[in-house]
């Protein structure tokens, strides 16, 4: 694959800046290259902070430790320290910040009140935020250490958490009321130098380097340039990229070389936005990159030779598995109601969500494709066909239509001074995340009539919008004189097995499996159970020959039969196809039978 000449990785980490910043599009790699370069950094004689703001973190996974939200040691590295900012302790931590000085003071209906006002999904966003405020904008916290190294949820979710400090400072300059969507604003207020130094440090070149990952592949590449661009305009200008994953065939196999050719179309394509930037590459790994020893050889440059897989461990018995043509009959079956495919950054839910909306729309059914996915890419995958119509939920205008409704509405009878302090309230940035809850519940509640795929964002951001469900009630109640149909029985639509169908979206890989295992745990623990998990992209279902795709397609047996085995009722193994998947044509390749696996 032939591409500029790029900065190794170890070049680029001779001289860092103090604050790294990894992020990307979902599955690129972000966390392994986080983790490789913290390690790199800690064997260099660097006190290193590893800090993930995911809020489905799979940094335990990668490094083999159980972490929490305070740093711990990474005994096996010295002088490098993880920690995961995890919402869930860093909201109950919040709103004990904030209640903890009235109890025993106010009466309990205050007391329970108060809290009420901090229970939604915007606190666990704005809680997890104060965390990572205080790393970037605190000295005092990050002191012991001579970088930290962020690893950041996937592009969408970044792009929020990036610009919040810069918006919660602007709603902190122009609020004057003392209230808010989390309740007394003093919380906040205390905060705001800590706010305010966090965003001088994000533009701040010399301290702050933003490291865009990205795989050879067209919408990754397409996600890094709008990050790229979006971070600028907001002052984060001292940016490099990390191109991970490259692949070249080492013979005629048709597979390998189909994958070499979408990676090298794909990096032309992007060239202008390639010539911007500096560049590291990496080359695609025979084994998953988990375990600190093969991280250090990440960046090391260093690769173990790829030997052929020896014929003692061909298994072609691998657990019998559904089609995605059998998965799709028995949805057909069900006439009408919602599916929605769920799962870990980059699996491929997307395109899943095209290919069995664009089956069912070719079978006569009315459809809707939609996503609630910030970085959207469903429109390119599913193309135009006959009963289907493609949609997006865009946070910008549902939420102009939510503060519309509600001044409207709650706004109506007010007088000036309480119509002024309900705008005020409507500013704030909790009322995106109120907007596209509502949003969600309106299409989930279109399945009474038709099919309603939804492609759903990344684990973390999707389990924050499901956890809003109840505390989403509350808040309209507070703010409007109505409650939605569709939103009181939205709930009730994601339970009910007969109207929702969930599909659990992974990779024949660690971190995705075990990730989706914690997913399918949270439905569950939330009555929602999964109808089925889709194995997507093997590489033990793609036919190739290929010596380091066939020493890939070894290493997925035992995930296949993990999942088969202890986490699935029902199973679909989708194979790697050798064309792009995207266009009602194009996703007809992923419904051909995955053929034996075909190692030796």
């Amino acid at each position: 694959m032939q591409i500029p000449p790029d900065e190794s990785l170890a070049h680029f980490l001779l001289v860092p800046t103090r604050f790294l910043f990894f992020t990307g599009k979902g599955g690129v790699g972000k966390t392994s290259l986080a983790c490789a370069s913290a390690i790199a950094l800690a064997d260099a004689g660097r006190r290193v902070l590893l800090v993930s703001t995911d809020p489905a973190s799979n940094l335990d996974e990668v490094l083999g430790v159980g972490l929490t939200s305070q740093p711990a040691d990474i005994l096996t590295v010295p002088r490098l320290a993880a920690l995961n900012i995890d919402p869930a302790a860093a909201a109950a931590a919040y709103r004990e910040k904030l209640v903890g000085p009235y109890r025993g003071q106010l009466p309990a209906a205050v007391i329970r009140s108060m809290e009420e006002q901090l229970s939604g999904a915007c606190t666990l966003e704005i809680a997890a935020f104060d965390e990572f405020s205080r790393l970037l904008g605190e000295p005092a916290a990050t002191a012991a250490y001579d970088h930290i190294i962020f690893d950041t949820a996937p592009t969408g979710h970044t792009l929020r958490l990036l610009s919040l400090p810069g918006a919660w400072t602007g709603f902190l300059a122009s609020s004057t009321s003392g209230s808010s969507c989390l309740g007394p604003l003093s919380g906040l207020e205390q905060q705001r130098g800590i706010y305010e130094q966090a965003v001088a440090t994000l533009a701040n070149g010399t301290q702050t380097t933003l490291v865009l990952v990205s795989r050879a592949q067209k919408a990754a590449l397409a996600e890094a340039e709008r990050t790229s661009n979006e971070l600028a305009a907001i002052g984060v200008c001292n940016q490099r990229l990390i191109l991970n994953g490259l692949f070249q065939a080492a013979g005629a196999d048709p597979v390998a070389l189909a994958l070499e050719r979408r990676g090298t179309e794909a990096l032309t394509a992007a060239g202008d936005f390639l010539a911007r930037l500096p560049r590291s590459k990496v080359p695609l790994r025979a084994q998953n990159l988990v375990g600190i020893p093969a991280l250090r050889a990440l960046v090391a440059g260093s690769a173990p030779a790829v030997n052929p897989v020896p014929r003692s461990t061909e298994n072609p018995a691998l657990p019998e598995t559904e089609t995605l043509t059998e998965l799709v009959d028995r949805l057909a079956g069900l006439g009408h109601g919602v599916i929605m495919t769920m799962g870990k950054g980059g699996v491929g839910k997307t395109t899943l969500a095209g290919a069995i909306a664009t089956e069912l729309a070719r079978r006569g059914f009315p459809v809707q494709l939609s996503t609630t996915d910030p970085a959207a890419h469903v429109a390119a995958a599913a193309g135009q066909l006959p009963g289907l119509h493609v949609s997006r939920i865009d946070p910008q205008v549902e939420t102009q239509n939510y503060v519309t409704q509600v001044l409207a509405t709650a706004g109506s009878q007010l007088d000036p001074s309480a119509r002024l302090l309900l705008e005020e309230d409507l500013r704030s940035p909790c009322t995106e995340e109120i907007a596209v809850f509502r949003a969600f519940a309106r299409v989930v509640a279109q399945g009474r009539t038709g099919f309603v795929v939804l492609d759903t964002a990344p684990t973390g951001h999707t389990l924050l919008l499901l956890d809003a469900t109840e505390s989403y009630h509350r808040e309209v109640a507070r703010r409007a004189s109505d409650l939605p149909e569709e939103v009181r029985e939205l709930l009730p639509r994601l339970r009910d097995g007969r109207y929702t169908q969930v599909l659990v979206v992974t990779l024949p890989e660690a971190t995705p499996v075990h990730e989706a295992a914690a997913l399918q745990a949270d439905l569950r623990r939330a009555g929602i159970e999964p109808y089925a998990w889709v194995i997507n992209q093997s590489f033990a279902s793609s036919g190739s020959r290929d010596p380091l795709l066939l020493a890939r397609a070894a290493a997925e047996a035992p995930f296949i039969r993990e999942v088969v085995g202890t986490l699935s009722r029902r199973t679909v193994r989708v194979p790697w196809v050798t064309e792009v998947p995207a266009g009602p044509l194009a996703l007809q390749q992923l419904f051909r039978n995955p053929p034996s696996l075909a190692i030796g």
